[in-house]
């Protein structure tokens, strides 16, 4: 990667406030620079969006040492009204559950071979 993330052109269904949250749901101590790979984005994107999600208090941190641990706030509802009544915990259990079965899928293909998408 290099440093910078792969172009994509289009549209797609999860916003990258979803994806840093799906990523901070999986691992509460990543580091800023792992979400940023994993999520296909810039740190300065990362940390903006983190910034973001503070504010609306979706998410919260404290300082351990030189890293900081991250809390999202579960009962928090879903800022559009299409989604009202839905919370973070919502969104983030459809996601757990689509990890979970990618993870299968990886398992199960022959080693050597490229997933077929």
């Amino acid at each position: 990667m290099d440093g910078l993330p792969e172009t994509h052109t289009g549209w797609t269904f999860l916003t990258n406030h979803a994806r840093v949250l799906a990523a901070i749901a999986e691992d509460p101590s990543t580091r800023i620079r792992d979400m940023a790979a994993r999520c296909r984005l810039t740190e300065r994107a990362v940390q903006k969006i983190i910034s973001d999600l503070e504010q609306q208090g979706y998410l919260s941190h404290t300082r351990q040492g030189r890293s900081n641990i991250y809390r999202i706030e579960p009962g928090t509802i879903l800022r559009h009204p299409a989604e009202a009544g839905l919370t973070v915990t919502d969104l983030l259990s459809v996601l757990a559950r689509h990890d979970a079965q990618r993870g299968r899928q990886l398992q199960d293909e022959p080693t050597g071979s490229a997933p077929t998408r």
